[in-house]
């Protein structure tokens, strides 16, 4: 049996900004694997750092609640 590679879909937040502070994820990977990727929208070819859904989820609500700022 092989396995395709997934291919990620990278989505830009709708919390980044329009000054150039865009951050991307690729939730089908994220399903599919458990770990979420992310990276910088200027740099598509650059690093991706991938952290735990739990790890993410605590991140996008401290965003949401405005307890993460000046990244």
């Amino acid at each position: 049996m092989t396995t395709e590679p997934i291919t990620p879909e990278w989505i830009k937040s709708s919390y980044s900004d329009n000054g150039g502070t865009c951050v991307e994820w690729a939730p089908r990977v994220a399903s599919a694997t458990g770990a979420v990727p992310v990276r910088d929208s200027k740099r598509p070819t650059g690093p991706v750092l991938r952290f735990s859904a739990d790890a993410f989820a605590a991140f996008v609500t401290g965003v949401k609640a405005g307890e993460v700022t000046n990244l």
